[in-house]
């Protein structure tokens, strides 16, 4: 007599949840295919580099529309991911409302390598005192021993007082003989706090970077040119590796163009364009769902006229350093830095 009474209310809510699960992947299914669409024709308008790395997008649709069309719920996630990491771009990213960014593709070989061929702790056992940390953390800074050589290692070009930390650190060091900007691993950044790094070092503006939209057409863009109470004109060496990105590539190829500067290292990872919600590297765009995608837009050059996407920024000189070398303690690259100076 129990189980016949239950028997109707068990079968209704087996339908009830079948009727809503049917509903569920409908709406789902048309919502995920109206952010691929979206997210293709994205990419397809804006993303500038489609040719340089010779990218058949139109085929990729083909191969990825109909995995968007049979994605139930967040089955849609591993079809977005693999679709943006077919332009295997370390800018580029996803997020739900509210939720982190996933990056599919981790930035080149070199950076894969180099994150363990640099260590912040290896450094400072070059030192024969503690670093200075500047408040937001962004710089660590002191006196090689018994040298009037400075050694900073700027870990962030994206501190919110990026500017204001850096000269606290160039005032520091104002009276040294030479300067070595360790430019190893950590974050990226923005465009303006890049602009001030280099600025403090100019006597006169670099010529109009060349940043070129996905036609092809040149844009109006911001010149390097001298900032700050005074300018540093001593010795610098700038230190790069595969872990090197982005904004601190950017550095890296402007400040290899000034006569005091030798760039050493290796080559750095190969990210040339940002994304940051607003400015010139806005590249942030909302889906019908509510989810976001960054797809970058600008390419932007080295002063030679190369993008630095993939291909990276080459040092000076080359120098190798290894994991192998961390591990037992030793910085070949800043001992080389170290040698180049006075």
């Amino acid at each position: 007599m129990t189980a016949i009474r239950w028997l109707p209310i068990i079968m209704s809510t087996a339908l009830l949840c079948s009727c809503n699960q049917l509903l569920v992947d409908e709406a789902a299914s048309d919502q995920n295919l109206a952010d691929f669409d979206e997210t293709w024709n994205i990419v397809n308008s804006r993303y500038p580099y489609l040719e340089w790395k010779q990218i058949d997008w139109d085929s990729i649709r083909t191969v990825y529309r109909p995995r968007a069309e049979q994605a139930l719920g967040d089955e849609f996630y591993k079809v977005l991911y693999d679709l943006l990491y077919e332009l295997k771009d370390g800018h580029v990213y996803y997020q739900t409302e509210g939720g982190g960014q996933v990056y599919p593709y981790f930035p080149t070989p070199r950076a894969l390598r180099d994150r363990k061929a640099f260590s912040p702790y290896v450094v400072r056992k070059y030192f024969d005192k503690e670093l200075r940390v500047t408040k937001e953390g962004g710089f660590e800074y002191e006196f090689l021993p018994g040298r009037n050589i400075g050694y900073v290692w700027i870990s962030s070009f994206e501190s919110e007082n990026f500017n204001l930390r850096f000269a606290e650190v160039l005032e520091y060091f104002r009276d040294t003989e030479g300067l070595i900007i360790d430019d190893r691993n950590g974050s990226g950044g923005s465009l303006q706090s890049n602009m001030y790094a280099v600025g403090r070092f100019l006597s006169s503006p670099i010529d109009t970077i060349q940043v070129y939209d996905a036609d092809g057409q040149r844009l109006d863009w911001p010149s390097y040119g001298p900032v700050g109470p005074f300018r540093y004109t001593a010795q610098v060496v700038v230190i790069i590796n595969g872990g090197a990105y982005s904004a601190r590539e950017n550095f890296a190829d402007k400040m290899k163009s000034l006569p005091n500067v030798t760039v050493i290292g290796d080559t750095t990872g190969g990210g040339s364009a940002g994304q940051n919600s607003s400015g010139y590297y806005a590249g942030k765009h909302v889906l019908p769902s509510g989810k976001i995608i960054n797809i970058p837009k600008f390419d932007i050059r080295r002063l030679d006229g190369l993008p630095w996407e993939d291909i990276g920024v080459p040092p000076d000189i080359r120098v190798l350093q290894t994991a192998a070398d961390i591990k037992r303690g030793q910085d070949k690259q800043l001992e080389y830095a170290i040698e180049l100076l006075p």
